[in-house]
């Protein structure tokens, strides 16, 4: 077991949530690729290689399960699809993504951009933010380096 995967399944049974044996699966599926941003379908798709006997449902009720606990964090990036990342701490979700509009690839950006804006918006309007999202669309490296022909300029 990663220490991730240790620290999430600490943080469950502080709230009394049990790991059952396809909560357990789904949780090891996430922290695997943690890096990524896995769609619910994805999730799925990876637990029912190694566990056979699962439901699409299962996966989206543990996910709303771990979403609520806060050890998951659901990401909507206007394209219909919900994906989930591990929150490894407690700490603020302050990271931005980048958009490959050529691959789909999704990068996280984990400079905080925003704070002085933030203070701004706090001070004119008394409004308490609690967190904020910020997403750049564009080409990576890789789709960069393919055809011009492939890559849109707006």
């Amino acid at each position: 077991m990663s220490d991730l995967q240790a620290v999430l399944r600490r943080r469950l049974e502080e709230q009394n949530i049990r790991l059952t044996r396809r909560r357990r699966a789904i949780l090891a599926a996430l922290t695997a690729e943690s890096d990524k941003h896995l769609s619910a379908e994805d999730l799925y798709r990876k637990v029912k290689e190694s566990e056979g006997d699962i439901g699409l449902a299962t996966v989206y009720r543990t996910l709303e399960l771990f979403t609520a606990a806060g050890i998951i964090h659901a990401v909507d990036f206007g394209d219909g699809c919900r994906r989930f990342e591990v929150v490894a701490d407690d700490a603020l979700h302050y990271h931005h993504h980048l958009l490959c509009l050529g691959c789909g690839r999704i990068i996280e950006f984990s400079q905080d951009l925003l704070e002085d804006l933030e203070e701004q918006v706090v001070e004119k309007t008394g409004f308490k933010i609690v967190n904020h999202s910020l997403r750049f669309y564009g080409y990576c490296r890789e789709c960069q380096g393919r055809s011009s022909s492939g890559v849109k300029e707006r």
